[in-house]
């Protein structure tokens, strides 16, 4: 328990000194004002590049000769040593939101006794993990909640015990009480009903650093095996992902299999589905088939309680029970570093979640003499693989549909929900107003009336309700925006500005399940048609129109090169600065110094810088 303690304190102190906010889960307050908040106010730089550069020997050399200010692509752990010792480089760290972990197969005899996995569990040597994954480029620490650490829903400290170390005695103790005898003539272990079993671990060798990974971790789990006196080998290894999780998902016959999950948000509906007894078999929801009474107790709780305390009652005691269950062992949660210089812009906003990944970073940079304008140059690894805000987007094209696309609220850097759109919300049931039905839930909720399109036309409560109406409708031909509003009845707007959403029961979850999303043009998408959500190819067909609304606006792509954005002055909440685009304005000297002295021409410009007046231009690169 002290090595266990140690480790968690050195994780919490390395991200103390990182982060000054603290991290929670979203809290929807029933009924609210929400002020403007200084973190919408933005852009102050003129506009964003994002730069393709392929190689992370590319990436690393062009941050370190100013050619980019940001490498967003997670740097490998062979180059923080030389980064570390660049004062000009700033490096960002941050929990995967996700994590390494083995799925086993619950269904199967002798793998359906819990016992027979919580005593791998004990075995199996996580901090092992971690130390041989540091050369191959990856930092990570040990952890055991399905839920990952740096989400707030985590109990990840609060576990009576954990799996970190290799425990073999405890493991084979638990195997002996659960009948889990040695064969004489074998050597190895026989299930509870006499007959022998032997385990397979499967994996993936689709990358090299895959491969890496993949043999590190069926190796240990092999090891762990074995000193438990279990017949056990690796498998030969899958050469791609998708067939192998759609091996596992179409339940089929498997043991263990090592992958990765990443999750999208820090929303835990999801455990109400991933591990429910009633979806043990059926295609694509409870890959591990686990089933268990206890969990499922819960279930409603989870999905159906509505406040915060409710539904963290329910979250900690599934993660109690799926850590004593184990239906699946995490193996490891990374810690990605992000680097980014600080001698070119300052205001840099870290998100404890996503790190310098996140949509408040672009919008509050400015230079580091406290000026506004510049463009940022920004590395990524490859090009965007869509703009389509409906598709499954990889980071460089989250990234930049996160400048383009609004939405009625943002989460913060402590992830707490922030109007964007949103000016005011209420929420109410039947015990609020008797002419909303029973176990209904309906959010009215007010948004600026200052947003525009960038094609003029003005953002207004019709396009919210369309939003809504349009991701339900569409997914019925397999939008996957429309899965979350299942218990969505109907969405109007009363007047202009202002939006009505109603629920047809009461959840916590509903919340996130359209605050976040991003809102669409009606007058573009009506032309669309639900059936075309995902063949609407803006950008990579130039004669689909892309009308988005937010800090940026798009203005080029030239595949393999680059991405530009520009700052969209007509954003709601775009600053009132004295600057224009690419240039600092600023009173000639020779102006002020008519009829004056040259001291009282200093002191002039000195006094209107301060107020904000005027910038004095930067007439080069300082450092110290």
């Amino acid at each position: 328990m002290g090595t266990d303690y140690k480790q968690r304190l050195l994780a919490a102190t390395l991200f103390a000194g990182l982060f000054v906010v603290a991290f929670s889960p979203s809290v929807v307050v029933q009924s609210q004002a929400i002020p403007t908040n200084n973190l919408n106010i933005g852009p102050y730089v003129d506009g964003v590049s994002y730069n393709i550069v392929g190689g992370e020997d590319q990436r690393i050399l062009s941050l370190e000769s100013s050619e980019t200010q940001f490498s967003i692509t997670p740097i490998s752990s062979t180059y923080l040593p030389s980064l570390e010792n660049d004062m000009d480089i700033s490096l960002s760290n941050t929990f995967r939101n996700g994590y390494g972990h083995i799925t086993i197969n619950c269904n199967k005899y002798p793998f359906n006794i819990s016992a027979f996995r919580r005593a791998f569990a004990y075995s199996f040597d996580k901090t092992r993990i971690t130390s041989e994954l540091l050369p191959v480029g990856i930092v990570s620490q040990e952890h055991d909640s399905v839920v990952p650490y740096a989400n707030g829903w985590c109990i990840e400290d609060d576990l009576p015990y954990h799996y970190y170390t290799a425990q073999i005695e405890t493991g084979a103790e638990i195997l002996d009480e659960a009948g889990f005898v040695v064969d004489s003539f074998s050597g190895y272990r026989l299930a509870p009903d006499g007959s022998p079993f032997n385990v397979s671990i499967q994996w993936t060798n689709m990358t090299p650093i895959a491969t890496d990974v993949g043999n590190i971790v069926s190796q240990a789990a092999v090891d762990a095996l074995t000193a438990l006196e279990i017949d056990a080998s690796t498998s030969p290894p899958w050469l791609h992902l998708d067939n192998l999780t759609e091996w596992i998902d179409n339940n089929e016959d498997f043991d263990m299999v090592f992958y990765a999950y990443n999750f999208p948000d820090t929303d835990l509906d999801w455990l109400g589905y991933h591990f429910w007894s009633d979806l043990a078999d059926v295609p694509d929801a409870n890959p591990c088939n686990f089933r268990n009474a206890s969990y499922d107790s819960w279930r409603t709780q989870l999905l159906q309680g509505a406040n915060y305390e409710e539904v963290y009652e329910a979250a900690a005691a599934m993660q109690r029970i799926l850590h004593e269950n184990v239906p699946l062992v995490v193996v490891y949660e990374n810690v990605y570093t992000q680097a980014f210089r600080n001698d070119f812009f300052t205001g840099h906003i870290e998100d404890p979640l996503f790190g310098i990944l996140n949509p408040w970073n672009l919008r509050n940079m400015r230079r580091t003499n406290g000026s506004s304008g510049g463009t940022v140059e920004i590395a990524f690894d490859s090009d965007p693989n869509t703009f389509n805000i409906y598709l499954p987007a990889n980071d460089a094209a989250s990234q930049i549909m996160a400048q383009l696309w609004p939405s009625l609220y943002l989460k913060g850097p402590d992830h707490s929900p922030i109007p964007y759109l949103a000016t005011d919300m209420k929420r109410e049931t039947f015990y609020d107003d008797s002419s909303i039905p029973q176990d209904h839930t309906r959010y009215t909720i007010d948004i600026v009336q200052n947003a525009i399109w960038s094609d003029g036309t003005s953002v207004t409560a019709e396009d919210v309700v369309y939003t809504l109406i349009y991701a339900f409708e569409s997914g019925v031909y397999g939008n996957p925006a429309g899965q979350s509003l299942a218990q969505f009845v109907s969405a109007y707007a009363p007047t202009t500005y202002r939006a009505v959403i109603e629920f047809k029961s009461e959840s916590y979850w509903h919340f996130s399940h359209f605050a976040y999303d991003y809102v669409i043009p009606k007058h573009i998408f009506e032309n669309i048609g639900y059936d075309r959500w995902n063949s609407w190819n803006p950008i990579f067909n130039a004669t689909e129109s892309y009308v988005t609304a937010g800090p940026f606006r798009f203005d080029q792509y030239l595949p393999g090169e680059f991405i530009e954005l520009s700052a969209d002055t007509d954003y709601w909440y775009y600053p009132e600065i004295p600057t224009t685009t690419g240039t600092d304005k600023y009173i000639p000297l020779y102006i002020l110094g008519i009829g004056g002295s040259a001291f009282a021409v200093i002191v002039i410009v000195i006094v209107a810088a301060k107020k904000g007046l005027i910038t004095i231009p930067d007439f080069g690169r300082r450092s110290i």
